[in-house]
């Protein structure tokens, strides 16, 4: 996907998170991070998207701090939270190709690193919106899926922070149903994860499915569609792959 697709991602997941937040309104439960009501999932998102947009349109060369979570809520909260959206969304779709700013994961350049963080970002948090609100939740592409996978594996796992280790060496494949070329091997040891994209060779355990519910299993949201082999290593999974803000 190019930048501009990212753009247009984020525009859209960010409107149906605010829809569906709206809708559930701010007091309601997150069942999907249950120690957040929508009020809490609407001011982290919305200080993400602020925080991103500042990079960007200020040109931060350096790690910058956010600004902390705002006190608003109800439709105040709402509006704030269209409103940054909004500006990032802008921001990203004026800024030169060639920007130069802070980022945090391996990517093409600053812009295309904050315009696929942060569609990826909203997708999750819509998901967490919808589920407050309740319904069938809005179906998410099998090829953005796939490569928000890709960016789960290869690059928040493959940082230092990573919590995802094994005493011994264990091989850990992810495997998406419906989509080509959507498999990676995950090299599990006291060092953080090793993934690379391809099936070969032997593994431990493997969990599979449909990229769109790998994606969402994978950031802790949904059950894991189908795991074969060492179950241990999809609790391993669960307990340590959180990430977190601070």
């Amino acid at each position: 996907m190019d930048t501009d697709a990212f753009v247009g991602t984020l525009d859209r997941e960010g409107g149906l998170l605010a829809s569906a937040a709206e809708e559930a309104g701010a007091d309601a439960e997150v069942p999907t991070c249950p120690e957040w009501r929508v009020r809490d999932l609407l001011r982290h998102t919305g200080m993400v998207h602020h925080w991103a947009t500042a990079f960007v349109a200020e040109g931060h060369t350096a790690y910058h701090p956010d600004a902390g979570l705002p006190e608003l809520d109800g439709a105040e909260l709402v509006a704030w939270f269209r409103q940054g959206h909004r500006r990032l969304v802008d921001t990203l779709a004026a800024a030169p190709p060639d920007v130069a700013c802070w980022y945090f994961l391996p990517a093409p350049s600053p812009l295309a690193f904050w315009a696929r963080r942060q569609a990826h970002e909203t997708t999750v948090h819509r998901l967490d919106a919808e589920s407050a609100r309740g319904g069938t939740p809005t179906a998410i592409a099998p090829d953005f899926a796939a490569d928000g996978i890709d960016e789960l594996l290869r690059g928040f796992h493959g940082r230092s922070r990573s919590r995802v280790r094994s005493a011994e060496p264990r091989v850990l494949r992810v495997r998406a149903t419906d989509t080509d070329d959507a498999v990676w091997t995950v090299r599990l040891s006291q060092r953080p994860p090793a993934a690379e994209r391809g099936g070969t060779g032997e593994a431990d355990c493997e969990l599979a499915g449909p990229a769109g519910q790998l994606y969402l299993a994978l950031w802790n949201r949904t059950p894991f569609p189908t795991v074969s082999g060492d179950a241990a290593l999809a609790a391993l999974w669960r307990e340590k792959s959180a990430i977190t803000w601070s």
